[in-house]
């Protein structure tokens, strides 16, 4: 069995409830959604207020076996980091959930319990909550990224917004819901349409700036800075744009 990855490396977690913590990536091929449309023309045409920055490393990629992506882990020197869980794997995209990359990271993680390590990964997934989660993907993995897009993505409602997928995440003990905000009305749209109707707890929802570049981060975190203390939920910033600005595959 071969999985498509995009990319992989080493690195710190930038987003979420996990942000600074040493991982390694794992980027999976392919997303179901084109968040800003193709090269960000719907942020352009004012579509959308913010656009996907690893759209072209999505797209891209080779297939690698099991054992093959075991030895790019090796190459970094923190195998056994990975192996206790001080380093976590986290898999991300594009869409790491896609029904083939579901099978293929629950036949990895498999295959690093069938040998004779004393193992605790910690694996880590990042999704856009559009598809319906496996069960055994749920007890493979320790912690779900759940991110829905909201109407400043550009895409359709009915492309964002699936109810099966989102209570299927909503089964995992550690899911966080993380969405990307630019202005107090897509607080409104995400209680409207995701953490009301689906009964997402408050202490489980991360707000992040919806802003890929240096220059405009403070500004962007200073704006859910203030949103978080109007409307109770916690902000994280991108760790990633103020240490690396747009740099990817680190």
């Amino acid at each position: 069995m071969k999985m498509k990855i995009s990319e992989d490396f080493y690195s710190v977690q930038g987003e979420g409830i996990s942000q600074g913590v040493p991982s390694y990536f794992v980027r999976l091929q392919g997303c179901n959604l084109i968040c800003g449309g193709p090269c960000g023309r719907l942020k352009d045409e004012g579509k959308a207020t913010w656009y996907c920055d690893t759209e072209p490393v999505w797209r891209q990629g080779m297939e690698v076996s099991n054992e093959e992506l075991v030895g790019k882990i090796q190459d970094t020197g923190q195998f056994e980091n990975v192996l206790s869980g001080d380093t976590h794997i986290v898999w991300t995209g594009g869409e790491p959930t896609l029904p083939k990359h579901q099978k293929d990271i629950v036949g990895f993680l498999d295959h690093l319990h069938q040998k004779d390590w004393k193992i605790k990964p910690y694996s880590e997934i990042e999704t856009n909550g559009t598809q319906i989660l496996d069960s055994d993907l749920l007890k493979s993995v320790q912690q779900l990224n759940v991110s829905p897009k909201l109407a400043n993505s550009g895409m359709k409602g009915s492309l964002r917004i699936v109810p099966e997928a989102i209570n299927s995440a909503l089964q995992h003990e550690n899911s966080w819901f993380k969405f990307v905000v630019t202005d107090e009305s897509d607080i409104e749209e995400f209680e409207r349409y995701f953490t009301i109707p689906y009964e997402i707890p408050r202490n489980r929802v991360i707000i992040m700036p919806g802003c890929d570049n240096l220059d405009g981060l403070p500004v962007a975190t200073r704006k859910c800075y203030e949103l978080s203390m109007k409307h109770g939920y916690r902000t994280i910033s991108r760790g990633h744009i103020l240490a690396w600005n747009k740099k990817t595959g680190i």
